[in-house]
């Protein structure tokens, strides 16, 4: 049987924890940071969430292997 190949644009979004849950990262990073307060910078940098539990079985056929 052939390697599955792992879905990139996932890979990029979720990992896998060491008891396979899938961890994501915390939205409102990425640009008009100026706008938003100090404490809403602070709250987002945490260590990210867990992915909802109706996304859990697709995101884990898109990451066979875990990465």
């Amino acid at each position: 049987m052939p390697k599955m190949k792992t879905n990139r644009a996932a890979r990029k979004r979720y990992s896998l924890t060491a008891h396979k849950k899938v961890k994501r990262t915390t939205a409102g990073r990425r640009h008009l940071l100026a706008n938003k307060t100090k404490r809403q910078k602070l709250t987002s940098r945490g260590p990210g969430a867990y992915a909802d539990k109706t996304c859990v079985n697709t995101i884990k056929k898109l990451l066979p292997y875990g990465n």
